[in-house]
């Protein structure tokens, strides 16, 4: 192997038979148009993929890092069409068969319609969990003209009727795009932190306590805009990226966490591909969790 190896040196792109985490595409754009967003989502998974297998394992961590990164499967994409609910039935589908098989699905999205295909996955096992949302936004929007779209999913969830979604907990709120009925819809089903009232601590101590799995959902538009331009909603005021980066990690960390997405971010809108790097270092950090978990 080569002195400068790099994660796609050691990420499996031919059999998921050994797997402990399944790497999917879900390059969905449709949530966004219909929420009246700026499309763009959908060319993020592959540039955020391509510059993820591109980083070095961690070389303190160099062992662990890579043991763990030698049972990661690549497991391809998602296909998305112009209908929402058909694209996440079939991530959920997707994201059942990973869960079945006792392993982590971690979802590229896409705008954050991802979500709720991601959470069909746990309907499927039948499975409760506490979603854990990092983001500007609640996300608890009704439907549009009758359709599910970005701004939706966590309703969508709460309001399932399989019941499965014990809490939903969002953190790092932006309090000038958040509306009184959907901050106070959330605090009813858990717990709704703006961006100046948390840290890693304070986040670590509420997910402690979630029953069930927890499935991890971060939106990148929750990190300031000066760090993350290429967004579909920028954010003048969002937390740094050293805090959301810690998280990510710590996230990886926590045996609770079955299952992980990231999303909303656009590449149409990035700078130098600054928001695409910082979502590739997301997930490496994210990785490098799950290696301290892994034996």
């Amino acid at each position: 192997m080569s002195t400068d190896p790099r994660l796609r040196d050691f990420i499996n792109r031919k059999s998921s038979e050994h797997s402990r985490v399944h790497l999917l595409q879900f390059p969905s754009d449709q949530g966004i148009l219909t929420n009246n967003g700026r499309p763009g989502a959908a060319q993020a998974p592959d540039l955020i993929r391509a510059r993820l297998f591109n980083l070095t394992p961690h070389p303190a961590y160099y062992q662990k890092h890579t043991d763990l990164l030698e049972k990661v499967y690549d497991a391809g994409i998602i296909p998305c069409s112009e209908n929402v609910e058909t694209d996440q039935q079939l991530l959920g589908k997707a994201v059942a068969k990973v869960l079945g098989k006792g392993r982590i699905p971690v979802i590229l999205g896409g705008g954050h319609e991802t979500s709720f295909g991601h959470f069909l996955g746990y309907v499927t096992n039948k499975r409760p969990i506490t979603i854990i949302n990092i983001d500007a936004h609640t996300d608890v929007r009704s439907f549009k003209d009758g359709k599910p779209h970005s701004g939706s999913p966590f309703r969508q969830a709460l309001e399932h009727e399989s019941a499965l979604c014990k809490a939903y907990h969002v953190f790092g709120l932006n309090p000038s795009t958040v509306s009184f009925a959907h901050y106070h819809f959330v605090k009813k089903t858990g717990t709704a932190l703006f961006e100046r009232e948390i840290s890693k601590e304070i986040i670590l101590n509420h997910i402690g306590d979630a029953e069930g799995d927890l499935m991890i959902t971060m939106d990148i538009d929750a990190v300031n805009q000066g760090e993350a331009p290429g967004v579909s909603a920028p954010n003048p005021t969002g937390i740094r990226k050293e805090l959301w980066l810690q998280l990510a990690y710590e996230f990886g960390r926590n045996e609770k966490v079955t299952s992980f997405d990231l999303c909303e971010v656009n590449p149409v809108y990035d700078q130098d591909l600054k928001t695409v790097r910082l979502a590739a270092l997301t997930v490496w950090y994210f990785l490098l969790g799950l290696s301290m978990r892994f034996r």
